[in-house]
Protein backbone atom coordinates (compact mmCIF):
# COMPACT_ATOMS: atom_id res chain seq x y z
CA UNK A 1 0.00 0.00 0.00
CA UNK A 2 1.42 3.36 -1.07
CA UNK A 3 0.29 6.15 1.26
CA UNK A 4 0.32 9.74 0.01
CA UNK A 5 1.99 12.11 2.49
CA UNK A 6 0.54 15.58 2.98
CA UNK A 7 4.06 17.04 3.37
CA UNK A 8 4.87 16.04 -0.21
CA UNK A 9 2.03 18.21 -1.51
CA UNK A 10 3.25 21.14 0.61
CA UNK A 11 6.83 20.81 -0.70
CA UNK A 12 5.73 20.64 -4.32
CA UNK A 13 3.64 23.78 -3.87
CA UNK A 14 6.79 25.73 -2.94
CA UNK A 15 8.99 24.61 -5.85
CA UNK A 16 10.00 27.59 -7.97
CA UNK A 17 9.68 30.16 -5.18
CA UNK A 18 13.41 30.68 -4.42
CA UNK A 19 13.21 29.06 -0.98
CA UNK A 20 15.13 26.56 1.11
CA UNK A 21 12.64 23.91 2.21
CA UNK A 22 13.80 22.02 5.29
CA UNK A 23 12.25 18.62 5.81
CA UNK A 24 12.83 17.28 9.31
CA UNK A 25 11.81 13.99 10.87
CA UNK A 26 13.23 10.96 12.64
CA UNK A 27 14.88 8.24 10.63
CA UNK A 28 12.60 5.90 8.66
CA UNK A 29 9.58 8.20 8.66
CA UNK A 30 9.70 8.43 4.85
CA UNK A 31 11.78 11.50 4.00
CA UNK A 32 13.82 9.68 1.36
CA UNK A 33 10.68 8.22 -0.23
CA UNK A 34 9.19 11.69 -0.55
CA UNK A 35 12.25 13.27 -2.14
CA UNK A 36 12.67 10.28 -4.45
CA UNK A 37 9.12 10.83 -5.70
CA UNK A 38 9.74 14.54 -6.14
CA UNK A 39 12.98 13.79 -7.94
CA UNK A 40 11.16 11.42 -10.28
CA UNK A 41 8.45 13.98 -10.99
CA UNK A 42 10.96 16.76 -11.72
CA UNK A 43 13.74 14.52 -12.99
CA UNK A 44 15.01 16.77 -15.80
CA UNK A 45 15.16 19.79 -13.49
CA UNK A 46 16.59 18.18 -10.35
CA UNK A 47 20.06 17.78 -8.88
CA UNK A 48 20.02 15.12 -6.13
CA UNK A 49 22.88 15.13 -3.60
CA UNK A 50 23.53 12.87 -0.61
CA UNK A 51 24.92 14.71 2.40
CA UNK A 52 26.54 11.57 3.79
CA UNK A 53 28.67 11.22 0.61
CA UNK A 54 32.13 12.50 1.56
CA UNK A 55 32.82 13.86 -1.92
CA UNK A 56 29.56 15.79 -1.93
CA UNK A 57 30.28 17.18 1.54
CA UNK A 58 33.79 18.28 0.65
CA UNK A 59 32.70 19.87 -2.62
CA UNK A 60 29.91 21.88 -0.99
CA UNK A 61 32.23 23.09 1.75
CA UNK A 62 34.40 24.93 -0.79
CA UNK A 63 31.71 27.64 -0.72
CA UNK A 64 32.38 29.40 -3.98
CA UNK A 65 29.57 30.69 -6.17
CA UNK A 66 31.42 29.65 -9.32
CA UNK A 67 31.62 26.01 -8.26
CA UNK A 68 27.99 25.97 -7.14
CA UNK A 69 26.86 27.36 -10.47
CA UNK A 70 28.95 24.75 -12.31
CA UNK A 71 27.50 21.99 -10.13
CA UNK A 72 23.87 23.08 -10.45
CA UNK A 73 23.99 24.13 -14.09
CA UNK A 74 20.50 24.70 -15.45
CA UNK A 75 18.77 22.65 -12.77
CA UNK A 76 15.93 24.38 -10.93
CA UNK A 77 15.60 22.05 -7.95
CA UNK A 78 18.44 20.98 -5.64
CA UNK A 79 17.74 18.18 -3.14
CA UNK A 80 20.27 17.47 -0.37
CA UNK A 81 19.38 14.35 1.62
CA UNK A 82 20.72 14.14 5.21
CA UNK A 83 22.03 17.69 4.88
CA UNK A 84 22.65 18.07 8.60
CA UNK A 85 25.86 16.00 8.44
CA UNK A 86 27.57 18.58 6.21
CA UNK A 87 29.65 21.08 8.24
CA UNK A 88 28.53 24.71 7.88
CA UNK A 89 25.47 23.62 5.92
CA UNK A 90 23.64 26.84 6.88
CA UNK A 91 26.21 29.07 5.22
CA UNK A 92 26.29 26.75 2.19
CA UNK A 93 22.52 26.94 1.71
CA UNK A 94 22.53 30.70 2.18
CA UNK A 95 25.21 31.22 -0.46
CA UNK A 96 23.38 28.95 -2.90
CA UNK A 97 19.94 30.49 -2.50
CA UNK A 98 21.29 34.06 -2.52
CA UNK A 99 23.58 33.63 -5.54
CA UNK A 100 21.69 31.36 -7.94
CA UNK A 101 18.37 32.74 -9.10
CA UNK A 102 15.43 30.54 -9.96
CA UNK A 103 16.33 27.56 -7.77
CA UNK A 104 14.56 25.79 -4.93
CA UNK A 105 16.49 23.75 -2.39
CA UNK A 106 15.05 20.88 -0.37
CA UNK A 107 17.30 19.90 2.55
CA UNK A 108 16.35 16.88 4.66
CA UNK A 109 17.59 15.91 8.09
CA UNK A 110 16.83 13.29 10.71
CA UNK A 111 18.10 15.72 13.30
CA UNK A 112 17.26 19.39 13.59
CA UNK A 113 20.40 19.93 15.66
CA UNK A 114 22.81 21.12 12.99
CA UNK A 115 20.28 22.36 10.48
CA UNK A 116 18.52 24.58 13.01
CA UNK A 117 21.65 25.70 14.83
CA UNK A 118 23.58 26.47 11.65
CA UNK A 119 20.83 27.90 9.47
CA UNK A 120 18.48 29.70 11.80
CA UNK A 121 20.00 33.17 11.47
CA UNK A 122 21.50 33.11 7.94
CA UNK A 123 18.31 31.89 6.28
CA UNK A 124 15.73 34.05 8.02
CA UNK A 125 13.03 34.83 5.46
CA UNK A 126 14.38 32.32 2.95
CA UNK A 127 13.50 29.04 4.63
CA UNK A 128 10.37 27.05 5.33
CA UNK A 129 10.42 24.18 7.82
CA UNK A 130 8.34 21.00 7.65
CA UNK A 131 8.23 18.15 10.14
CA UNK A 132 7.48 14.67 8.84
CA UNK A 133 5.69 12.53 11.40
CA UNK A 134 5.11 8.79 11.25
CA UNK A 135 1.99 7.98 9.22
CA UNK A 136 -1.08 9.91 10.30
CA UNK A 137 -4.62 8.58 10.41
CA UNK A 138 -5.61 11.47 8.15
CA UNK A 139 -3.16 10.08 5.55
CA UNK A 140 -4.15 6.44 6.02
CA UNK A 141 -7.83 7.31 5.64
CA UNK A 142 -7.20 8.10 1.96
CA UNK A 143 -6.43 4.40 1.42
CA UNK A 144 -8.98 2.74 3.70
CA UNK A 145 -12.56 3.25 4.77
CA UNK A 146 -13.61 4.25 8.26
CA UNK A 147 -14.48 0.70 9.32
CA UNK A 148 -11.06 -0.58 8.23
CA UNK A 149 -9.36 2.20 10.19
CA UNK A 150 -11.37 1.41 13.32
CA UNK A 151 -10.44 -2.27 13.01
CA UNK A 152 -6.75 -1.30 12.69
CA UNK A 153 -6.86 1.02 15.71
CA UNK A 154 -5.73 -1.52 18.38
CA UNK A 155 -2.65 -2.49 16.36
CA UNK A 156 -1.80 1.14 15.65
CA UNK A 157 -1.94 1.94 19.35
CA UNK A 158 0.54 -0.87 19.97
CA UNK A 159 2.82 -0.76 16.91
CA UNK A 160 2.56 2.87 15.86
CA UNK A 161 2.78 4.39 12.43
CA UNK A 162 6.23 3.99 10.92
CA UNK A 163 5.66 3.58 7.16
CA UNK A 164 7.50 0.27 6.67
CA UNK A 165 5.23 -1.46 9.16
CA UNK A 166 2.35 -1.52 6.70
CA UNK A 167 4.43 -3.83 4.48
CA UNK A 168 5.11 -6.34 7.29
CA UNK A 169 2.53 -9.09 7.67
CA UNK A 170 3.26 -10.66 11.04
CA UNK A 171 3.27 -9.07 14.48
CA UNK A 172 6.63 -10.72 15.15
CA UNK A 173 8.12 -8.87 12.17
CA UNK A 174 6.67 -5.60 13.42
CA UNK A 175 8.17 -6.11 16.88
CA UNK A 176 11.58 -6.94 15.44
CA UNK A 177 11.48 -3.91 13.15
CA UNK A 178 10.65 -1.51 15.98
CA UNK A 179 13.33 -2.90 18.28
CA UNK A 180 15.87 -2.60 15.49
CA UNK A 181 14.71 0.95 14.82
CA UNK A 182 15.33 1.96 18.43
CA UNK A 183 18.75 0.35 18.65
CA UNK A 184 20.13 0.95 15.17
CA UNK A 185 18.65 4.19 13.91
CA UNK A 186 17.03 6.55 16.38
CA UNK A 187 20.04 6.81 18.70
CA UNK A 188 22.53 6.98 15.83
CA UNK A 189 22.18 10.74 15.45
CA UNK A 190 22.72 11.39 19.15
CA UNK A 191 25.66 9.07 19.62
CA UNK A 192 27.48 10.81 16.78
CA UNK A 193 27.57 13.97 18.87
CA UNK A 194 30.49 14.75 21.12
CA UNK A 195 28.14 15.88 23.88
CA UNK A 196 26.75 12.35 24.35
CA UNK A 197 29.03 9.78 25.91
CA UNK A 198 27.12 6.55 25.43
CA UNK A 199 23.86 4.83 24.61
CA UNK A 200 23.18 3.32 28.03
CA UNK A 201 22.10 6.49 29.79
CA UNK A 202 19.96 7.58 26.84
CA UNK A 203 18.15 4.26 26.69
CA UNK A 204 17.58 4.32 30.44
CA UNK A 205 16.24 7.86 30.21
CA UNK A 206 13.89 6.93 27.37
CA UNK A 207 12.65 3.89 29.28
CA UNK A 208 11.92 6.01 32.34
CA UNK A 209 9.95 8.43 30.17
CA UNK A 210 8.14 5.56 28.46
CA UNK A 211 6.73 4.47 31.81
CA UNK A 212 5.65 8.03 32.65
CA UNK A 213 3.73 9.18 29.58
CA UNK A 214 0.74 11.23 30.64
CA UNK A 215 2.36 12.08 33.98
CA UNK A 216 4.26 15.15 35.08
CA UNK A 217 7.96 14.40 34.94
CA UNK A 218 10.48 15.57 37.52
CA UNK A 219 13.95 16.08 36.04
CA UNK A 220 15.35 15.91 39.56
CA UNK A 221 13.89 12.42 40.02
CA UNK A 222 15.17 11.38 36.59
CA UNK A 223 18.63 12.63 37.51
CA UNK A 224 18.60 10.70 40.78
CA UNK A 225 17.46 7.51 39.02
CA UNK A 226 20.17 7.83 36.36
CA UNK A 227 22.82 9.04 38.82
CA UNK A 228 23.66 12.06 36.69
CA UNK A 229 23.08 15.76 37.33
CA UNK A 230 19.88 17.61 36.48
CA UNK A 231 21.60 19.79 33.88
CA UNK A 232 22.67 16.68 31.95
CA UNK A 233 19.11 15.31 32.05
CA UNK A 234 17.79 18.63 30.70
CA UNK A 235 20.37 18.58 27.93
CA UNK A 236 19.59 14.99 26.96
CA UNK A 237 15.85 15.69 26.91
CA UNK A 238 16.50 18.61 24.59
CA UNK A 239 18.65 16.44 22.33
CA UNK A 240 16.07 13.64 22.21
CA UNK A 241 13.41 16.15 21.20
CA UNK A 242 15.65 17.49 18.42
CA UNK A 243 15.93 14.06 16.82
CA UNK A 244 12.13 13.77 16.97
CA UNK A 245 11.84 10.87 19.39
CA UNK A 246 10.02 12.74 22.17
CA UNK A 247 8.32 16.09 22.71
CA UNK A 248 7.19 18.02 25.80
CA UNK A 249 3.90 19.54 26.81
CA UNK A 250 4.17 22.36 29.30
CA UNK A 251 1.53 23.30 31.82
CA UNK A 252 -0.66 26.23 30.79
CA UNK A 253 -1.26 28.99 33.29
CA UNK A 254 -2.26 32.62 33.37
CA UNK A 255 -0.82 32.86 36.85
CA UNK A 256 -3.87 31.65 38.68
CA UNK A 257 -2.76 30.43 42.10
CA UNK A 258 -3.95 26.85 41.68
CA UNK A 259 -2.61 26.21 38.14
CA UNK A 260 0.43 24.02 37.56
CA UNK A 261 2.76 25.84 35.17
CA UNK A 262 6.36 24.79 35.69
CA UNK A 263 6.07 21.03 35.15
CA UNK A 264 6.28 19.22 31.82
CA UNK A 265 4.86 16.01 30.45
CA UNK A 266 6.94 14.12 27.88
CA UNK A 267 5.42 12.06 25.07
CA UNK A 268 6.77 9.93 22.23
CA UNK A 269 5.93 10.83 18.66
CA UNK A 270 5.13 7.16 18.05
CA UNK A 271 3.48 4.52 20.23
CA UNK A 272 5.47 1.72 18.63
CA UNK A 273 8.79 3.27 19.65
CA UNK A 274 7.53 3.71 23.18
CA UNK A 275 6.36 0.10 23.41
CA UNK A 276 9.62 -1.17 21.95
CA UNK A 277 11.53 0.65 24.68
CA UNK A 278 9.54 -1.07 27.44
CA UNK A 279 9.41 -4.34 25.45
CA UNK A 280 5.64 -4.61 25.73
CA UNK A 281 3.60 -5.45 22.64
CA UNK A 282 0.81 -7.21 24.52
CA UNK A 283 -2.76 -6.90 23.20
CA UNK A 284 -4.84 -4.08 24.66
CA UNK A 285 -6.97 -6.34 26.85
CA UNK A 286 -3.84 -7.53 28.68
CA UNK A 287 -2.44 -4.07 29.37
CA UNK A 288 -2.74 -1.68 32.30
CA UNK A 289 -1.43 1.31 30.32
CA UNK A 290 -4.16 1.70 27.71
CA UNK A 291 -5.10 5.11 29.13
CA UNK A 292 -1.65 6.68 28.65
CA UNK A 293 -1.25 4.96 25.27
CA UNK A 294 -4.57 6.36 24.09
CA UNK A 295 -3.66 9.83 25.37
CA UNK A 296 -0.30 9.79 23.61
CA UNK A 297 -1.74 8.50 20.32
CA UNK A 298 -4.52 11.10 20.32
CA UNK A 299 -2.16 13.99 21.07
CA UNK A 300 0.18 13.05 18.23
CA UNK A 301 -2.72 12.48 15.83
CA UNK A 302 -4.08 15.92 16.69
CA UNK A 303 -0.69 17.43 15.93
CA UNK A 304 -0.52 15.58 12.60
CA UNK A 305 -4.05 16.56 11.58
CA UNK A 306 -3.51 20.20 12.48
CA UNK A 307 -0.22 20.30 10.58
CA UNK A 308 -1.92 18.82 7.51
CA UNK A 309 -4.31 21.77 7.60
CA UNK A 310 -1.54 24.35 8.12
CA UNK A 311 -2.93 24.98 11.57
CA UNK A 312 -0.24 25.31 14.22
CA UNK A 313 -1.68 26.09 17.66
CA UNK A 314 0.38 26.02 20.83
CA UNK A 315 -0.06 22.80 22.82
CA UNK A 316 -0.26 22.49 26.60
CA UNK A 317 -1.76 20.39 29.34
CA UNK A 318 -3.76 22.07 32.10
CA UNK A 319 -3.85 21.03 35.73
CA UNK A 320 -4.53 22.48 39.16
CA UNK A 321 -2.80 21.50 42.35
CA UNK A 322 -6.04 19.98 43.64
CA UNK A 323 -6.19 17.53 40.71
CA UNK A 324 -8.48 19.11 38.11
CA UNK A 325 -6.92 18.54 34.69
CA UNK A 326 -7.23 18.59 30.90
CA UNK A 327 -4.99 16.33 28.79
CA UNK A 328 -4.52 18.66 25.83
CA UNK A 329 -5.11 22.36 25.41
CA UNK A 330 -4.79 23.84 21.91
CA UNK A 331 -4.47 27.63 21.77
CA UNK A 332 -4.35 29.44 18.44
CA UNK A 333 -2.98 32.89 17.57
CA UNK A 334 -6.35 34.47 18.37
CA UNK A 335 -6.08 32.93 21.86
CA UNK A 336 -9.03 30.64 21.18
CA UNK A 337 -8.83 27.53 23.37
CA UNK A 338 -9.85 23.94 22.70
CA UNK A 339 -9.53 21.58 25.64
CA UNK A 340 -9.58 17.80 25.08
CA UNK A 341 -9.80 15.04 27.65
CA UNK A 342 -8.90 11.58 26.36
CA UNK A 343 -10.71 8.53 27.71
CA UNK A 344 -10.36 5.09 26.08
CA UNK A 345 -13.83 4.19 27.36
CA UNK A 346 -16.51 6.86 27.11
CA UNK A 347 -17.30 8.26 30.51
CA UNK A 348 -19.31 11.03 32.07
CA UNK A 349 -16.54 13.59 32.25
CA UNK A 350 -17.35 17.27 32.31
CA UNK A 351 -15.30 20.40 31.96
CA UNK A 352 -13.30 21.09 35.14
CA UNK A 353 -15.03 23.77 37.19
CA UNK A 354 -11.87 25.82 37.75
CA UNK A 355 -11.11 25.83 34.02
CA UNK A 356 -14.66 26.80 33.06
CA UNK A 357 -14.56 29.65 35.53
CA UNK A 358 -11.11 30.92 34.50
CA UNK A 359 -11.67 30.52 30.74
CA UNK A 360 -15.42 30.83 30.07
CA UNK A 361 -14.98 31.16 26.29
CA UNK A 362 -12.90 28.00 25.92
CA UNK A 363 -14.26 24.88 24.24
CA UNK A 364 -13.95 21.46 25.89
CA UNK A 365 -14.68 17.92 24.73
CA UNK A 366 -14.13 14.35 25.86
CA UNK A 367 -12.61 12.08 23.20
CA UNK A 368 -13.03 8.32 23.46
CA UNK A 369 -12.78 5.46 20.98
CA UNK A 370 -16.50 5.98 20.32
CA UNK A 371 -16.05 9.48 18.86
CA UNK A 372 -12.32 9.84 18.12
CA UNK A 373 -12.75 9.80 14.33
CA UNK A 374 -14.04 13.36 14.28
CA UNK A 375 -10.85 14.54 15.98
CA UNK A 376 -8.21 12.85 13.82
CA UNK A 377 -9.52 12.99 10.23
Amino acid sequence: MEVARFIETKLIAQIGKQKVLMLFGSRRTGKTTIIDRINEAYKEETLMLLGEDIQVSEYLQTRTVTQYKELIGDKKLVIIDEAQVIPNIGKILKLMIDSIKGITIIATGSSSLDLVNNTGEPLVGRQLEYQLFPLAQVELSKNENKLDSINHLPNRLIYGGYPELIHLDSLTEKEAYLKSLVNSYLLKDLLALTMVKGADVLLKLLKLLAFQIGSQVSTVELANSLQINKETVDRYLDLLSKVFIIFPLGGFSQNLRKEVSKSKKWYFYDNGIRNALINNFSPLNYRNDIGPMWEQWMITERMKLNASKNYFPAYYFWRTYDGQEIDLLEINSQQEMQGLEFKWTKGKSKIPAAFAKAYPNAKWDEVSRENYWDWVV
